[in-house]
């Protein structure tokens, strides 16, 4: 390795994968995930990143950030960070400009390890050897068949102890589904996830008749933007049910802010939105002086590093569209075994490269 390896190429494209069936849940519904794909080179090495999020994200990068990572250590990551999160000041950080940082500040720690020649979990130093998994889809739409086939597969074939569905969109219709749900999964334990549906006397509503069914995990039952609404719901929610929230933390400040509201009893934080693993790791370590865990929200292949490394996580989104997404575009996409997820320690790096003439087919 050169003594002081310097930034030259960076580069980003976009790709559009379409689901492989209709998918919704309490809030939104889609037929296709998009997620921008980041290289960064340095002393004859390439880092990759990528965050799912708008194709536009790719311009962001090549006409506006990149230039102002040309000559910059690729070592100095907090230095490199400095500098992005200040390009973007008056544009806003939160959004596609924090999508955009994300894949970046991934790509560039991908870069130092490899050019240090480690694997990447080896870098941040491992608190444990694997990650452990819970499944997570349970559309809205889908019909009980397909929600119980695929619950009930992350048991039996992955060994998920836990599997997260949503609910929201036909409130009416969620105690059957969880019923359906619960029958399926046997022991494993049942989340819910409401995406931010309802107001808090009608989230409280659903927690109390989501406790029969043995819910122990109620995602977004109101919006994150209301961390007081969010407190409410944990105040009054049954007593072995947790309250999480945070996919949508994009900068340190909008999980502070969760916290500081005794909002959650478990944190999220997604390394696609909060700012790479640079901003993940501050908000573990927001985790612990909290003395609340820390939960990965989807993308599993390129939280793994990190989620082997965060002093107090709990466990990785196995998440439908990502799993499936990650092992169609990426060599290197970890493979679940008895309900977790190890790095692969002879790859550097995080152990990700992308399948370049597959990804091609799928190019925005």
């Amino acid at each position: 390795m050169r003594e002081d390896p310097t930034i030259g190429a960076v580069r980003a494209r976009a790709f559009t994968v379409p689901t492989d069936a209709p998918e919704a849940d309490g809030t939104f519904a889609w037929e296709k995930t998009t997620l921008v794909v980041a290289e960064v080179e340095a002393g004859g090495e390439t880092g990759l990143g990528y965050s799912y999020t708008d194709a536009s994200v790719a311009q962001l990068i090549t006409k506006t950030l990149a230039a102002r990572l040309s000559g910059l250590s690729a070592l100095d990551i907090p230095r490199v960070n400095g500098v992005l999160w200040g390009a973007v000041r008056n544009l806003g950080r939160s959004g596609l400009a924090a999508t955009a940082i994300s894949a970046l500040d991934t790509a560039l720690w991908d870069l130092k390890a490899r050019l240090l020649g480690l694997p990447l979990a080896s870098l941040f130093g491992r608190a444990r050897e694997r990650a452990d998994i819970y499944g997570s889809g349970g559309f809205t739409s889908y019909d009980d068949r397909q929600l119980r086939e695929q619950l009930a597969g992350w048991v039996e074939q992955d060994g998920c102890r836990a599997v997260k569905m949503k609910i929201g969109s036909q409130p009416e219709r969620d105690p059957a589904r969880m019923a359906a749900a619960k029958s399926a999964i046997g022991t494993a334990q049942l989340f819910i996830d409401a995406n931010g549906a309802f107001t808090p006397k009608r989230a409280v509503a659903v927690a109390r008749a989501a406790e029969p069914f043995g819910v122990l995990w109620f995602e977004e039952p109101v919006s994150s933007d209301d961390p007081a609404g969010m407190a409410s719901v944990r105040a009054a929610a049954p007593a072995g049910m947790e309250i999480a929230a945070g996919e949508y933390a994009y900068t340190l400040n909008d999980l502070r802010g969760l916290l500081a509201a005794g909002a959650v009893d478990v944190a999220q934080a997604d390394v696609t939105r909060c700012g790479g693993y640079s901003g993940f790791l501050k908000i573990a370590a927001l985790c612990e002086a909290a003395h609340i865990d820390l939960s990965g929200h989807c993308a599993p292949a390129v939280h793994l590093p990190v989620a082997v490394a965060a002093p107090r996580f709990r466990h990785l989104e196995w998440f439908h569209d990502h799993v499936r997404i990650e092992r169609m575009l990426f060599d290197g996409a970890p493979v679940a075994r008895d309900g977790a997820i190890a790095p692969d320690l002879t790859r550097p790096g995080h152990g990700l490269t992308l399948k370049t003439r597959d990804a091609d087919a799928y190019a925005v």
